[in-house]
């Protein structure tokens, strides 16, 4: 069906085909992945990525990083971290014979946490504020975080040991949970094939070029907030959110702030699809990666083998589709 978008869409759609042709000259397949990390940056919130080792977590977060000119960090989370590792610390200079805040590595634009659940709960909570507020306080001072800031996480679900479980509050923090899932045998082939002719690896990301100034991405964004929701597409968020609470398979329901990450990144996925409304199928693509991290499940439906996803697709079937 043709239809007239009553916002203009193209610079979006155009910068969105660029980024992702750039990162698919390394990357192979994981559209789905790429798609949603896309979509988390015009929704201007935090993903975090969980996969095996090996699947390229890492490597499509610095890629997309690469594909916006602004500054990016990398922090490696390990048992041994301290809050001020990430944060930054208070240094005393003897010429100027006062304190100066040295600003840690989480002052950037676009932050990569490798094995986000390798640092123990204070260092953790280093990342509470940052990420809701976008700004840090320290020894009685706030630091504004500049824009845009992106918490881009990374965990391998797999091996335990010497890992922590992360807090309940600092999951609500991410709008989405993304599974990266192995490759298929035709993509692995690829895989190889690319790996077998390019020269280096190094070279390869070197040739990925930057697509988005800051200013477009916050151009963007501006866009991305005025795509239509209908009410009844307001209700329909509102229920699948408020299912979760009232399930019995389920210990802990999500919060409010789920409800927002649907909306948020519902509009941001309708504009990347070119359309300037949000349409059900959109918070039903979006259901999974919003809710997975954010629900807990009862014990006895672990046991059975049920996952998160599990539940959440058990409550898309039973609220009733808006048309």
């Amino acid at each position: 069906m043709n239809f007239e978008s009553r916002i203009d869409l193209q610079d979006l759609n155009d910068a969105i085909s660029a980024i992702k042709t750039e990162i698919g000259k390394i990357i192979v397949g994981q559209h789905h992945t790429i798609e949603l990390l896309l979509t988390a940056i015009l929704a201007d919130g935090h993903v975090l990525v969980e996969g095996v080792p090996g699947v390229a977590k890492t490597l499509t977060a610095k890629l997309l990083a690469k594909t916006i000119n602004t500054d990016f960090s990398r922090i490696q989370f390990t048992p041994d971290l301290m809050p001020s590792d990430v944060l930054g610390t208070s240094i005393f200079n003897p010429k100027l014979a006062n304190f100066e805040f040295m600003k840690g590595p989480i002052f950037s634009n676009i932050i990569l946490v490798d094995e986000i659940n390798r640092a123990p709960a204070k260092t953790q909570s280093a990342l509470f504020e940052v990420m809701e507020e976008r700004q840090a306080t320290i020894d009685g001072s706030t630091y504004p975080m500049s824009t845009p800031f992106i918490v881009i996480a990374t965990q391998n679900p797999v091996e335990h040991e010497g890992t922590y479980r992360l807090p309940e509050a600092q999951l609500d923090r991410f709008l989405f949970k993304i599974v990266v899932g192995y490759p298929t045998a035709e993509q692995e082939v690829e895989v190889l094939r690319g790996h077998h002719q390019r020269k280096s690896m190094a070279e390869a990301i070197g040739e990925i070029t930057a697509i988005l100034q800051p200013q477009q991405l916050t151009e963007l964004r501006a866009k991305t907030h005025l795509v239509h929701v209908e009410d009844k597409l307001l209700e329909y968020i509102a229920q699948i959110v408020l299912q979760t609470r009232n399930n019995k398979s389920l210990f802990l329901g999500a919060s409010p702030r789920a409800s927002v990450a649907l909306l948020n990144s519902s509009k941001a996925l309708a504009a990347i699809r070119g359309r300037d409304f949000v349409t059900p199928e959109d918070i039903q693509a979006l259901a999974p990666a919003v809710l997975r991290h954010r629900i807990i499940l009862m014990p006895e439906r672990e046991m059975e083998g049920a996952t998160p996803d599990d539940a959440v697709a058990q409550l898309l079937q039973k609220v009733e589709v808006p048309r």
